[in-house]
């Protein structure tokens, strides 16, 4: 029987896109740079690039944070320090919130019927940020931050510490449930837990990492649940 829910954070219930682009105009502003279009969409790929290389142990946190300024700046031939622009993106990150469509009412719904976890890689104090504003932990068990837990999604480690956290914790009553392929549901194939990947109608799987289950959209979750 089912009784643990594992939810990525992330673009699964906050929309961290919108979020993202709020917060990085806020910054470049700040700096006396105007935030294009072009510039902001830049930066969440090669955002994103950089996150992957966390992901495969290839880049630290502290790496991602520079780094990802570091890149933008030089194509954009920008001069300005990439510690400062990360410092006042990531306190404009943690304010405020934006819960993906349907996430609120899902949460209400569920935590009257599971146990939920939230399981992110996000910064630690970015993310409590955004949690306690958006009331998430009103909903939750427990809030397991990969800064906070020592390793990242999608390792074993990761997840096998989350689990030691977790009072009478059976793989069998559990499933995790994210956007990322390569973050959430390979995490969870790596923690022998069953997977269900929340993605746009639109997104197509091109990698060789198979969940157990899809959705487009929150609101087909709760019957899901059920059968499972």
């Amino acid at each position: 029987m089912l009784r643990k829910l594992l939810f990525d954070l992330d673009n699964t219930l906050l929309d961290f896109d919108k979020a993202e682009r709020l917060a990085l105009t806020k910054a470049l502003s700040a700096l006396s740079l105007e935030p294009t279009d072009h510039m902001l969409d830049r930066y969440n790929k090669i955002n994103l690039a950089q996150w992957k290389l966390l992901e495969k142990g290839e880049l630290d946190r502290e790496a991602v944070k520079k780094r990802r300024f570091l890149l933008l700046f030089e194509e954009f031939g920008i001069d300005r320090e990439a510690e400062e622009a990360a410092r006042l993106y990531e306190g404009f990150l943690g304010e405020g919130h934006y819960f993906m469509d349907y996430a609120e009412e899902l949460l209400q719904k569920l935590s009257g019927e599971y146990q939920i976890y939230i399981v992110t890689n996000g910064t630690a104090h970015v993310q409590k940020g955004r949690i306690a504003s958006a009331g998430i932990r009103d909903y939750v068990e427990d809030v397991f931050i990969s800064e906070e837990i020592g390793a990242n999604k999608p390792s074993k480690e990761y997840f096998d510490r989350c689990f030691e956290r977790i009072p009478d914790f059976d793989r069998n009553e559990a499933v995790v449930i994210g956007d990322s392929l390569t973050s959430d549901i390979l995490g969870g194939i790596n923690a022998g837990v069953r997977t269900i990947w929340f993605h746009k109608k639109e997104s197509q799987n091109e990698t060789e990492i198979i969940p157990d289950y899809e959705i487009t959209d929150l609101r087909e979750l709760p019957d899901l649940l059920k059968k499972l």
